[in-house]
């Protein structure tokens, strides 16, 4: 058996994008990966991208995309590798080559017999915190009444990402990231909003990835400035996304946090979204 492997740039992201796309469920995502990891990854330069995304084929057609993040990679797979042993431990091997020597954690679908074949080589579930997988299928209509909720467009993209790098320390996005994300391949999946306080001010925002018609979207990422927290407005956020990402025929949302997050899994739950599992990489400790 061969197996193929290709890293794939911003112009050849599409492969990717629509490979996990075709391995997207209806109600959740089907995994650690989903088009809108891809699409909110390609706010990086070309050379990033392409050192982190790969696609996995054999000569039926992709079977795999992995996208890296250091020494975590994070996989999403077709799902004919359920039945194929053969090919599910290709991949794992393949995968742990990729992460290279010492310690590594490999995100992989619930059940995944590459797991299976990741566990049979020494890699253990990580004992920390897991992350929580949250979904709403309840999706509303609108933006809540009230709201000064905006689409994000170049007039207020300085505002977005100033909303980014406030919520997140360390953030490296800027407004040149954010236009490279909006014009890349992913842009007719991504849906972003931007709540308003009273005076004007921004104070939250959240970006929505559509995958195939029908299927599950995402939220990555939802953030809301530190100096308007406790006042409703990351809730609003999402479900003003929410909103715009049912409009465009989305049949739930998902949306994935660390447990110990737990005013993000407080936002989420209050904003309708229900628990429906919690995830453990896998950990190697050395090679």
């Amino acid at each position: 058996m061969k197996l193929y492997e290709r890293q794939v740039g911003r112009a050849e992201a599409l492969v990717a994008i629509a490979a996990l796309a075709a391995w997207t469920p209806t109600g959740r995502t089907g995994g650690p990966l989903h088009p809108g990891d891809v699409g909110w990854h390609l706010r990086f330069e070309d050379a990033l991208v392409r050192d982190a995304l790969r696609v996995w084929s054999d000569a039926s057609g992709p079977v795999a995309v992995t996208l890296t993040d250091g020494p975590v990679l994070h996989a999403g797979m077709a799902p004919r590798v359920t039945a194929d042993r053969a090919l599910a431990d290709l991949l794992a091997a393949r995968f742990a080559q990729v992460l290279g020597d010492g310690q590594a954690w490999c995100a992989l679908p619930e059940g995944s017999p590459v797991g299976a074949a990741l566990v049979r080589d020494g890699w253990s579930p990580d004992p920390d915190e897991p992350w929580v997988l949250l979904v709403c299928d309840d999706l509303p209509p609108s933006a809540p009444a009230g709201v000064r909720a905006v689409a994000v467009d170049e007039a207020v993209a300085a505002e977005r990402v100033a909303v980014q790098r406030a919520a997140f320390e360390g953030s490296t996005f800027t407004v040149q990231r954010w236009q490279a994300m909006r014009s890349s391949v992913a842009a007719s999946l991504c849906l972003e909003a931007l709540v308003l306080t009273p005076g004007g001010q921004p104070a939250a925002a959240a970006t929505g990835w559509l995958s195939a018609p029908g299927r599950c979207g995402l939220l990555e990422p939802v953030g809301t400035h530190p100096e308007h927290r406790g006042h409703g407005y990351g809730r609003a956020v999402v479900r003003a996304v929410c909103a715009r990402l049912r409009a465009e025929g989305a049949s739930a949302v998902a949306v994935r946090t660390p447990s110990t997050n737990t005013a993000a899994v407080a936002l989420y739950r209050s904003a309708g979204f229900r628990e429906v599992a919690r995830q453990r990489p896998l950990r190697r400790l050395s090679t």
